[in-house]
Protein backbone atom coordinates (compact mmCIF):
# COMPACT_ATOMS: atom_id res chain seq x y z
CA UNK A 1 0.00 0.00 0.00
CA UNK A 2 1.53 3.30 -1.01
CA UNK A 3 -0.14 6.51 0.71
CA UNK A 4 -0.59 9.72 -0.91
CA UNK A 5 2.37 11.37 1.35
CA UNK A 6 4.65 9.07 0.42
CA UNK A 7 5.02 6.90 3.67
CA UNK A 8 4.77 3.63 2.87
CA UNK A 9 5.17 0.13 4.08
CA UNK A 10 6.65 -2.99 2.46
CA UNK A 11 3.90 -4.26 0.32
CA UNK A 12 4.44 -4.52 -3.13
CA UNK A 13 8.40 -4.27 -2.38
CA UNK A 14 10.23 -6.21 -5.19
CA UNK A 15 13.49 -8.58 -5.22
CA UNK A 16 16.54 -8.49 -6.59
CA UNK A 17 19.96 -10.75 -6.77
CA UNK A 18 23.19 -8.51 -6.33
CA UNK A 19 26.23 -10.57 -5.75
CA UNK A 20 26.04 -12.51 -3.06
CA UNK A 21 22.63 -11.18 -1.46
CA UNK A 22 19.19 -10.46 -1.90
CA UNK A 23 18.23 -6.86 -2.22
CA UNK A 24 14.83 -5.49 -1.37
CA UNK A 25 13.95 -2.51 -2.60
CA UNK A 26 11.11 0.05 -3.79
CA UNK A 27 11.93 1.15 -7.92
CA UNK A 28 13.90 4.17 -8.17
CA UNK A 29 14.87 3.88 -4.40
CA UNK A 30 18.68 4.72 -3.59
CA UNK A 31 18.29 5.10 0.03
CA UNK A 32 15.20 3.36 2.48
CA UNK A 33 14.49 5.36 5.72
CA UNK A 34 12.77 3.65 8.22
CA UNK A 35 11.51 6.09 10.94
CA UNK A 36 10.47 5.77 14.65
CA UNK A 37 8.85 9.06 15.54
CA UNK A 38 6.27 10.99 17.55
CA UNK A 39 2.86 12.09 15.44
CA UNK A 40 4.25 15.50 16.34
CA UNK A 41 7.41 15.02 14.87
CA UNK A 42 5.94 13.43 11.47
CA UNK A 43 3.97 16.10 10.80
CA UNK A 44 6.34 19.01 11.59
CA UNK A 45 9.71 17.37 9.88
CA UNK A 46 8.22 15.07 7.21
CA UNK A 47 6.11 17.57 4.97
CA UNK A 48 5.04 17.34 1.69
CA UNK A 49 7.74 19.59 0.08
CA UNK A 50 10.54 17.24 2.00
CA UNK A 51 8.73 14.04 0.85
CA UNK A 52 8.50 15.33 -2.60
CA UNK A 53 12.51 16.31 -3.17
CA UNK A 54 13.19 13.21 -1.27
CA UNK A 55 11.21 11.07 -3.49
CA UNK A 56 12.93 12.86 -6.68
CA UNK A 57 16.35 12.08 -5.13
CA UNK A 58 15.37 8.31 -4.72
CA UNK A 59 14.74 8.30 -1.06
CA UNK A 60 11.93 6.67 0.45
CA UNK A 61 10.72 7.11 4.63
CA UNK A 62 8.99 4.14 5.78
CA UNK A 63 7.60 3.77 9.49
CA UNK A 64 8.67 1.03 11.72
CA UNK A 65 5.83 -0.87 13.04
CA UNK A 66 6.56 -0.73 16.85
CA UNK A 67 4.59 -3.38 17.83
CA UNK A 68 6.63 -5.98 15.22
CA UNK A 69 10.30 -6.79 15.94
CA UNK A 70 12.41 -4.64 14.13
CA UNK A 71 14.93 -6.69 12.96
CA UNK A 72 12.01 -8.46 10.98
CA UNK A 73 11.32 -4.79 9.00
CA UNK A 74 13.47 -3.43 6.05
CA UNK A 75 15.70 -3.71 5.05
CA UNK A 76 17.14 -0.25 5.90
CA UNK A 77 19.74 1.91 4.65
CA UNK A 78 19.06 4.19 7.83
CA UNK A 79 16.99 4.85 10.74
CA UNK A 80 15.79 7.12 11.75
CA UNK A 81 14.48 7.98 15.31
CA UNK A 82 13.30 10.42 18.25
CA UNK A 83 11.43 7.94 21.04
CA UNK A 84 12.24 7.71 24.67
CA UNK A 85 12.34 4.70 26.85
CA UNK A 86 14.53 2.17 27.96
CA UNK A 87 12.70 -0.51 25.93
CA UNK A 88 13.25 1.21 22.79
CA UNK A 89 16.57 1.99 23.79
CA UNK A 90 17.48 -1.75 24.41
CA UNK A 91 15.44 -2.43 20.90
CA UNK A 92 17.64 -0.19 18.53
CA UNK A 93 21.03 -1.70 20.20
CA UNK A 94 19.97 -4.97 19.18
CA UNK A 95 19.33 -4.44 15.96
CA UNK A 96 22.49 -1.97 15.80
CA UNK A 97 24.15 -5.18 16.79
CA UNK A 98 22.48 -7.50 14.35
CA UNK A 99 22.62 -5.17 11.76
CA UNK A 100 26.15 -3.34 11.65
CA UNK A 101 25.79 -2.44 7.63
CA UNK A 102 22.47 -0.05 8.97
CA UNK A 103 23.30 3.66 9.70
CA UNK A 104 21.37 4.22 12.84
CA UNK A 105 20.48 8.04 13.37
CA UNK A 106 21.64 8.16 16.22
CA UNK A 107 23.12 6.20 19.24
CA UNK A 108 20.47 5.70 21.93
CA UNK A 109 23.39 6.53 24.06
CA UNK A 110 24.97 9.64 22.92
CA UNK A 111 21.64 10.99 22.54
CA UNK A 112 20.66 9.88 26.39
CA UNK A 113 23.74 12.23 26.97
CA UNK A 114 22.73 15.56 25.79
CA UNK A 115 19.25 14.66 27.23
CA UNK A 116 20.37 15.41 30.98
CA UNK A 117 21.63 18.87 30.84
CA UNK A 118 24.70 18.15 33.86
CA UNK A 119 26.46 16.34 30.74
CA UNK A 120 24.80 18.15 27.57
CA UNK A 121 27.30 21.44 28.36
CA UNK A 122 30.34 19.14 29.92
CA UNK A 123 31.46 18.56 26.02
CA UNK A 124 31.85 22.39 25.56
CA UNK A 125 32.82 22.94 28.96
CA UNK A 126 36.12 20.67 28.09
CA UNK A 127 36.38 21.76 24.76
CA UNK A 128 37.72 25.15 26.03
CA UNK A 129 37.33 26.56 22.51
CA UNK A 130 39.25 29.69 21.63
CA UNK A 131 41.10 30.80 18.62
CA UNK A 132 41.08 33.96 16.20
CA UNK A 133 37.57 34.39 15.77
CA UNK A 134 36.34 34.05 19.69
CA UNK A 135 35.53 31.85 22.81
CA UNK A 136 33.19 29.34 23.22
CA UNK A 137 32.11 28.17 26.55
CA UNK A 138 29.46 27.45 28.76
CA UNK A 139 27.85 29.93 31.37
CA UNK A 140 28.54 28.68 35.20
CA UNK A 141 25.80 26.02 36.45
CA UNK A 142 24.73 24.48 39.48
CA UNK A 143 23.27 21.28 39.96
CA UNK A 144 20.20 20.82 42.31
CA UNK A 145 18.95 17.50 42.37
CA UNK A 146 16.86 17.70 45.62
CA UNK A 147 15.70 19.67 48.38
CA UNK A 148 14.57 23.29 47.47
CA UNK A 149 15.59 24.47 50.96
CA UNK A 150 18.87 24.20 50.42
CA UNK A 151 19.26 26.22 47.10
CA UNK A 152 20.27 29.43 48.19
CA UNK A 153 22.91 28.24 50.42
CA UNK A 154 24.30 25.66 46.97
CA UNK A 155 23.98 29.28 45.01
CA UNK A 156 25.81 31.04 47.98
CA UNK A 157 28.48 28.43 48.50
CA UNK A 158 29.37 27.83 44.52
CA UNK A 159 29.16 31.76 43.99
CA UNK A 160 26.72 32.10 41.42
CA UNK A 161 25.41 35.41 40.61
CA UNK A 162 22.30 36.53 40.89
CA UNK A 163 19.98 36.21 38.23
CA UNK A 164 20.06 32.35 37.72
CA UNK A 165 18.08 30.76 34.66
CA UNK A 166 16.31 27.44 36.05
CA UNK A 167 16.07 24.53 33.45
CA UNK A 168 14.94 20.89 34.44
CA UNK A 169 17.81 18.54 34.95
CA UNK A 170 15.71 16.04 32.17
CA UNK A 171 16.12 18.28 28.66
CA UNK A 172 12.44 17.30 27.38
CA UNK A 173 10.76 20.31 28.51
CA UNK A 174 12.08 23.52 26.84
CA UNK A 175 9.90 25.44 30.07
CA UNK A 176 12.79 27.94 31.96
CA UNK A 177 12.39 30.32 35.08
CA UNK A 178 14.31 33.16 35.44
CA UNK A 179 15.05 33.65 39.32
CA UNK A 180 16.44 37.05 40.63
CA UNK A 181 16.55 36.96 44.43
CA UNK A 182 18.14 34.18 46.55
CA UNK A 183 14.86 34.00 48.66
CA UNK A 184 13.05 33.69 45.68
CA UNK A 185 14.97 30.44 45.19
CA UNK A 186 13.11 28.07 47.62
CA UNK A 187 10.25 28.14 44.99
CA UNK A 188 12.18 26.11 42.48
CA UNK A 189 11.31 22.44 41.87
CA UNK A 190 14.39 19.98 41.45
CA UNK A 191 15.72 17.98 40.11
CA UNK A 192 16.84 21.25 37.95
CA UNK A 193 20.01 22.97 36.64
CA UNK A 194 20.69 27.06 37.41
CA UNK A 195 22.73 28.75 34.87
CA UNK A 196 24.23 32.26 35.89
CA UNK A 197 22.12 34.53 33.19
CA UNK A 198 24.75 36.19 30.76
CA UNK A 199 23.39 39.73 28.69
CA UNK A 200 23.14 38.96 25.36
CA UNK A 201 20.98 41.52 23.02
CA UNK A 202 17.90 39.53 23.89
CA UNK A 203 18.74 37.52 20.43
CA UNK A 204 19.91 33.88 20.47
CA UNK A 205 22.10 31.71 17.41
CA UNK A 206 20.37 29.20 16.88
CA UNK A 207 22.91 26.36 15.41
CA UNK A 208 21.16 23.38 13.28
CA UNK A 209 23.91 20.46 12.37
CA UNK A 210 23.32 18.09 9.86
CA UNK A 211 26.21 15.91 9.57
CA UNK A 212 28.60 18.50 8.20
CA UNK A 213 26.00 21.24 7.59
CA UNK A 214 25.33 23.86 9.89
CA UNK A 215 22.37 26.28 9.18
CA UNK A 216 22.31 29.28 11.79
CA UNK A 217 19.11 31.25 12.29
CA UNK A 218 18.06 34.52 15.25
CA UNK A 219 15.63 34.26 17.56
CA UNK A 220 14.54 36.74 20.12
CA UNK A 221 15.51 35.18 23.23
CA UNK A 222 14.80 37.01 27.37
CA UNK A 223 15.81 40.64 27.32
CA UNK A 224 18.93 41.98 29.40
CA UNK A 225 18.58 42.39 32.81
CA UNK A 226 20.45 46.18 34.19
CA UNK A 227 21.71 46.52 37.37
CA UNK A 228 19.22 48.66 38.67
CA UNK A 229 16.42 46.41 37.52
CA UNK A 230 18.23 43.24 39.52
CA UNK A 231 18.37 45.81 42.72
CA UNK A 232 14.40 46.44 42.54
CA UNK A 233 13.36 43.17 41.06
CA UNK A 234 12.36 39.68 42.84
CA UNK A 235 10.76 36.58 42.85
CA UNK A 236 10.84 33.97 39.97
CA UNK A 237 9.39 34.42 36.28
CA UNK A 238 8.21 31.35 34.61
CA UNK A 239 8.70 31.10 30.53
CA UNK A 240 6.54 28.05 28.91
CA UNK A 241 9.03 28.16 25.30
CA UNK A 242 11.30 31.18 24.47
CA UNK A 243 13.01 30.10 21.29
CA UNK A 244 10.03 29.48 18.81
CA UNK A 245 9.67 30.13 14.82
CA UNK A 246 7.59 32.59 15.90
CA UNK A 247 10.05 34.44 18.00
CA UNK A 248 12.77 35.01 14.66
CA UNK A 249 14.84 37.81 14.43
CA UNK A 250 16.06 37.42 11.18
CA UNK A 251 14.30 40.48 9.69
CA UNK A 252 14.08 42.20 12.90
CA UNK A 253 15.56 45.74 13.20
CA UNK A 254 18.28 45.40 15.37
CA UNK A 255 21.88 46.78 16.34
CA UNK A 256 25.05 45.76 14.41
CA UNK A 257 26.77 44.49 17.34
CA UNK A 258 23.85 42.61 18.19
CA UNK A 259 22.37 41.24 14.83
CA UNK A 260 25.82 40.01 13.96
CA UNK A 261 25.98 36.27 13.21
CA UNK A 262 28.59 34.27 15.04
CA UNK A 263 31.95 33.69 12.49
CA UNK A 264 31.26 31.07 10.39
CA UNK A 265 34.90 29.22 11.10
CA UNK A 266 34.31 29.42 14.39
CA UNK A 267 31.06 27.26 14.38
CA UNK A 268 32.31 25.08 11.87
CA UNK A 269 34.78 24.25 14.39
CA UNK A 270 32.42 24.15 17.51
CA UNK A 271 30.01 21.29 15.36
CA UNK A 272 33.20 19.23 14.54
CA UNK A 273 34.08 19.30 18.22
CA UNK A 274 31.36 18.24 19.18
CA UNK A 275 29.77 15.74 16.50
CA UNK A 276 32.90 14.24 17.16
CA UNK A 277 32.80 14.30 21.02
CA UNK A 278 29.00 14.04 21.53
CA UNK A 279 28.89 11.11 18.62
CA UNK A 280 25.68 12.77 16.58
CA UNK A 281 25.05 13.79 13.51
CA UNK A 282 21.55 15.69 14.14
CA UNK A 283 21.33 18.43 17.01
CA UNK A 284 21.53 22.20 17.43
CA UNK A 285 23.05 24.60 19.42
CA UNK A 286 21.74 27.68 21.55
CA UNK A 287 24.33 30.01 21.67
CA UNK A 288 24.47 33.62 23.19
CA UNK A 289 27.35 36.81 22.12
CA UNK A 290 27.71 38.11 25.79
CA UNK A 291 26.30 41.78 25.07
CA UNK A 292 29.31 44.64 25.36
CA UNK A 293 31.71 41.88 23.58
CA UNK A 294 32.49 41.14 20.21
CA UNK A 295 33.23 37.61 20.51
CA UNK A 296 32.75 35.95 23.45
CA UNK A 297 30.06 33.18 23.40
CA UNK A 298 28.23 30.77 25.07
CA UNK A 299 26.27 27.74 24.34
CA UNK A 300 23.16 27.19 26.78
CA UNK A 301 21.56 24.43 25.25
CA UNK A 302 22.21 21.68 23.32
CA UNK A 303 18.86 19.59 21.42
CA UNK A 304 18.74 16.50 19.45
CA UNK A 305 17.13 16.14 16.27
CA UNK A 306 15.36 19.63 16.58
CA UNK A 307 12.76 21.22 14.60
CA UNK A 308 14.62 20.90 11.65
CA UNK A 309 11.32 21.86 9.59
CA UNK A 310 11.81 25.04 11.09
CA UNK A 311 15.20 25.64 9.75
CA UNK A 312 15.17 27.61 6.33
CA UNK A 313 16.52 25.22 3.52
CA UNK A 314 16.04 22.07 4.98
CA UNK A 315 14.58 20.05 2.63
CA UNK A 316 17.95 19.85 0.72
CA UNK A 317 20.61 19.89 3.22
CA UNK A 318 18.58 16.76 5.11
CA UNK A 319 18.33 14.99 1.87
CA UNK A 320 21.46 15.42 0.58
CA UNK A 321 23.07 14.30 3.63
CA UNK A 322 21.49 11.07 3.72
CA UNK A 323 22.31 10.36 0.49
CA UNK A 324 25.92 11.11 1.98
CA UNK A 325 25.52 8.82 4.70
CA UNK A 326 24.98 5.87 2.24
CA UNK A 327 27.82 7.10 -0.31
CA UNK A 328 29.96 6.87 2.81
CA UNK A 329 28.88 3.50 3.86
CA UNK A 330 29.40 1.98 0.76
CA UNK A 331 32.83 3.14 0.05
CA UNK A 332 33.45 1.99 3.74
CA UNK A 333 32.66 -1.23 2.41
CA UNK A 334 34.17 -1.59 -0.66
CA UNK A 335 37.41 -0.76 1.19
Amino acid sequence: MRMRDEIVDYQGVEEEEGGDETVSFYPGAVVVVGYALTSKKIKSFLQPKFQDLARKKGIVFVAIDQSRPLSEQGPFHIVLHKLSGKEWRKVLEDYRQLHPEVTVLDPPDAIQHVYNRQSMLQDVADLDLSDTYGTVGVPRQLVIKKDPSSIPDAVSKAGLKLPLVAKPLVAKSHELSLAYDCYSLEMLEPPLVLQEFVNHGGVLFKVYVVGDAIKVVRRFSLPDVSKRELSKSAGVYRFPRVSCAAASADDADLEPCVAELPPRPLLEKLSRELRRRLGLHLFNMDIIREHGTLDRYYVIDINYFPGYGKMPGYEHIFTNFLLSLVQSNKYEKHC
